[in-house]
């Protein structure tokens, strides 16, 4: 089972670009975060046609998440994180599919900081953290994936120089405190797990030739529950998806899981 999580900063102008990636990579499950579109205008049935249902919260030009499944519907099971009933920006969603329990977030940017943008960060970053924690001890294999906002460390995996990011909310000390209280549940960061010490940048800059001088940053992840990780068999990143012509600032990041879990 594959799954991926692919922040497409427009769903409705990189239509093609999506379908395409679709047809090449073939994911299971696909999470979408900024598709900038209201909930009427999400291209459904284009995405019908290339052979997936999907769940979807739209709001108008900003934030807006989805969930797709290869050949069928996602179950529905939340809409919306829990904690905050005056938050009606949209960033979460949580589906099932073939016996997989996957939650598709869009983690607020936090910029510029300190204001109170970086304070709804943090706040929902805590909602996050009380909301995921019975998830990391269930039975059933749960992922969580999607743009985080957060570079976990300094180091070259995570970024590709961090002096001209240090004043920026993804990098902040309390935004990775927060990461990491998520992780301590008993979260699995799949890329790192696979991929440790290399660099697996999911975001380039569209400004300062980003993508060309690779400065890029890993601020995608898929975090697996004890349950899914002993079914983790390959992570990656389709990092040339960030090439081409008018491409998404991120690239989509990927699991694979095994039918079964190792004994």
């Amino acid at each position: 089972m594959k799954i991926a999580t692919y922040n497409i900063n427009g769903v409705n102008g990189r239509l093609g670009r999506l379908t395409e990636w679709l047809a090449a990579a073939q994911p299971d499950v696909v999470c979408l975060q900024e598709i900038k579109t209201a909930s009427a205008t999400f291209p459904h049935e284009a995405i019908e046609r290339a052979g997936y249902g999907a769940l979807w919260i739209g709001e108008k030009a900003y934030n807006g998440v989805a969930i797709l499944a290869r050949g069928e519907t996602p179950t529905e099971v939340r809409r919306g994180l829990p904690g905050d009933e005056k938050d009606k920006q949209s960033r979460y969603i949580e589906a099932a599919v073939n016996g997989v329990l996957v939650a598709c977030l869009y983690l607020p940017n936090g910029n510029p900081q300190p204001g109170p943008k970086f304070d709804y960060k943090l706040a929902w970053f805590e909602r996050l953290i009380a909301h995921a924690a019975a998830y990391a001890q269930r039975r059933e294999p749960v992922v969580l994936a999607g743009d985080f906002n957060v570079v976990p460390t300094n180091e070259v995996a995570d970024i590709y120089n961090p002096r001209s990011w240090l004043k920026d909310a993804l990098l902040q000390p309390e935004s990775r405190d927060a990461y990491q209280r998520l992780l301590a549940q008993g979260w699995t960061d799949a890329i790192a797990k696979k991929h440790p010490g290399q660099p697996m940048y999911t975001y380039w800059d569209y400004f300062r030739q980003g993508w060309q001088r690779n400065a890029g940053l890993r601020i995608d992840h898929l975090l697996l529950n004890a349950a899914a990780a002993r079914r983790l068999k390959d992570a990656g990143v389709d990092r040339e998806e960030r090439g081409g012509e008018k491409p998404s600032d991120h690239a989509p990041a990927w699991i694979t899981l095994r039918e079964r879990a190792r004994s």
